[in-house]
């Protein structure tokens, strides 16, 4: 059987499972038997014609199946393949932070404008060595 790594924003459809094992002799076979036992991974894996969504990428022992065979590629009891659609996210553009589960923690404090994170460094510290030994000191 070959082993398919299922990666955490799939597994709400495999019950929870890290690892399925599935036969047959192709890549392609053995995503039609995992889908065949966890028939709501097909819809996040398939299209219409069956065949892989553009957006998910699938791994044959760490090598992308679109340099080999794609879903024809043979497989053999010893092979990993790994499943990884892909993801979008990122920053909604939102200009302040996220509420905080703590008592602690007030409305005003949580509705502070976040602050750029990036610092120039020569801004801060300035961007000539002060020749004062105790400046540098400090």
């Amino acid at each position: 059987m070959t082993t398919v790594r299922i990666p955490p924003v799939l597994r709400d459809v495999t019950g929870g499972a890290k690892h399925l094992e599935a036969g047959g002799e192709s890549v392609g076979e053995v995503v039609q038997a995992i889908v065949a036992s966890h028939p709501d991974l097909g819809p996040r894996l398939l299209d219409a014609d069956g065949q892989l969504n553009r957006f998910v990428n699938v791994y044959l022992n760490d090598t992308d199946i679109r340099h080999l065979d794609a879903l024809a590629t043979k497989v053999t009891e010893h092979d990993t393949i790994v499943l990884l659609p892909a993801m979008a996210g990122g920053s909604s553009g939102c200009r302040y932070r996220c509420p905080l589960d703590s008592p602690r923690t007030s409305a005003y404090t949580a509705r502070q404008p976040v602050q750029e994170s990036r610092t120039n460094v020569s801004q801060t510290i300035g961007s000539q060595p002060s020749s004062d030994p105790a400046a540098r000191a400090q």
